[in-house]
């Protein structure tokens, strides 16, 4: 009896190892340095020290569920070893995927604020500070993202965070509440109408939409409104960027106060060849007042030339970029240049 015992003891310890292996994760390390040298002129040209590093670590780990749906977490540590985010997947096959997201995540809205091709970074990300105002709906906040299935070149996604402006907050913890503002709720839809044919295969239709409620105790606000949408198109080694975007900020009280912004951009990148590529980006962004007569509307202008060579884990890359009425400010002092040289090595 003992003997039977331990031959089925075995066994069972034989069967559960197995199991242990089959749905065992693992965890990857990848991250990379940037090393920049600046050089600014126009209304904020003492660039100091013009020397700059950037540094990042991301931390990814996956596995598998008995039902064979997969799940992913990443924590992605940035400059100086500053921990921006943990975001979690989960992959349910033909269901869909759900995120669940600390903040900083491109969910929602906030994966659409610049979508036009360019050979490095975004006109307005070479380090102008030019203040311009995107769309970012819940993508700053903790959220929860669902997604749809890509059927017939269509893909939709809804996200809400709980409560838009709240703190991050650990495990078995909440936040204090952020008693201006209401939950926040975004979805987007991206359209990939190939139908089949070649020639629209390298075409992206997006849209997306973004509102949270706005609580006053003093004055009666509107709700906060967001949208954006556009159309990229690759066509051989050229691709073609245009974007509209409209933010609504529910203010109401004095004239003075931001009504709207109205942002229009647009890109074109040309892959030279597998490592050489070139892109020319402008955006053209513009604010408006509660009353008009009290506050002008004013218009931001940003435009950067890029190149970038890559030799496997080793970019070089070059922008040159300017901004016209930086922070919408009508004055020459916010009118900013500034070329940037970058030397990138990723692991």
């Amino acid at each position: 009896m003992n003997k039977l015992t331990k031959v089925g003891l075995s066994a069972l310890c034989g069967s559960l190892a197995a199991v242990s292996a089959a749905n065992a994760g693992e965890m990857t390390v990848t991250g990379g340095v940037d090393m920049t040298w600046m050089s600014k002129d126009g209304g904020d040209s003492s660039t100091g020290n013009p020397i700059g590093m950037g540094s990042n670590l991301t931390f990814k780990g996956n596995g598998e569920l008995d039902n064979g749906w997969t799940f992913g977490v990443t924590v992605a540590m940035l400059n100086q070893d500053a921990y921006s985010t943990t975001a979690v997947n989960l992959t349910m096959g033909g269901l869909g995927s759900l995120n669940f997201n600390q903040g900083d995540s491109g969910n929602g809205i906030d994966s659409l604020d610049d979508k036009m091709p360019t050979a490095w970074e975004e006109s307005w990300g070479m380090g102008l500070g030019t203040g311009v105002k995107l769309v970012s709906g819940i993508g700053p906040q903790v959220n929860v993202q669902y997604k749809t299935p890509t059927v017939f070149g269509v893909t939709l996604t809804g996200a809400v965070a709980p409560d838009m402006g709240a703190a991050k907050t650990n495990d078995k913890g909440t936040s204090s509440t952020a008693d201006s503002t209401g939950a926040g709720y975004d979805a987007t839809i991206n359209i990939n109408p190939s139908f089949g044919t070649e020639i629209l295969s390298g075409m992206n239709l997006f849209v997306g939409a973004h509102t949270h409620e706005i609580y006053n105790e003093t004055a009666a606000h509107n709700d906060y409104y967001e949208a954006t949408g556009g159309i990229s198109f690759d066509i051989g080694p050229i691709s073609l960027g245009y974007a509209q975007q409209g933010i609504a900020t529910g203010k109401t009280v004095t004239g003075t106060d931001v009504d709207w912004y109205k942002n229009q951009m647009y890109g074109v990148a040309f892959n030279i060849n597998d490592n050489l590529s070139v892109s020319y980006n402008e955006m053209e962004s513009r604010q408006g007042f509660v009353n008009p007569a009290q506050g002008e509307t004013r218009q931001m202008d940003i435009e950067s030339a890029q190149i970038a060579y890559t030799m496997g884990g080793m970019s070089v890359r070059l922008a040159d970029s300017e901004v016209t009425n930086g922070s919408y400010q009508l004055t020459n002092a916010y009118d900013k240049e500034a070329t940037v040289i970058s030397v990138s090595l990723a692991f």
